[in-house]
């Protein structure tokens, strides 16, 4: 997976925006918070995730993957880890990643910042109640 894939996989996700609070820093943000931390460097492509609601809910990726998940730098407390992209870790557990990493900040927002969800299908109509004997 490229960066500009994993991007576009982040920015797909209703309410998502990028952003680039540090110079250089490249992150998709849903309402005002972070989801993802996107990161390229000699060492390769990596993402910055909410993954876990705990350290130790988080570390269950570092113990899973020792050489391609690790505690991020100063918010790592708080269950965001680095995942390596194009590693060890499948790319369609890192998607999944950023799913779960989405959905945690999601469920965080107040209401007035969470995205409009997507219309529900069509409502089913009930069934007209039966009077005795089967008639309607």
């Amino acid at each position: 997976m490229t960066w500009d894939e994993l991007l576009d996989y982040c920015l797909a996700k209703p309410g998502a925006w990028q952003d680039e609070p540090w110079e250089g820093d490249v992150v998709a943000k849903v309402g005002p918070k972070i989801f993802a931390f996107l990161g390229a460097s000699r060492q390769g492509l990596s993402v910055g995730l909410k993954c876990g609601a705990s350290r130790e809910a988080a570390d269950e990726w570092v113990l899973r993957f020792p050489g391609d998940a690790s505690a991020m730098r100063y918010i790592g407390r708080s269950g965001w880890n680095t995942l390596a992209v194009g590693g060890g870790i499948p790319d369609d557990e890192v998607l999944e990643a950023v799913d779960a990493s989405y959905a945690m900040v999601v469920g965080k927002l107040p209401k007035k910042d969470r995205p409009v969800s997507l219309p529900a299908g069509p409502r089913l109509l009930r069934r007209p109640i039966r009077a005795r004997g089967g008639q309607p």
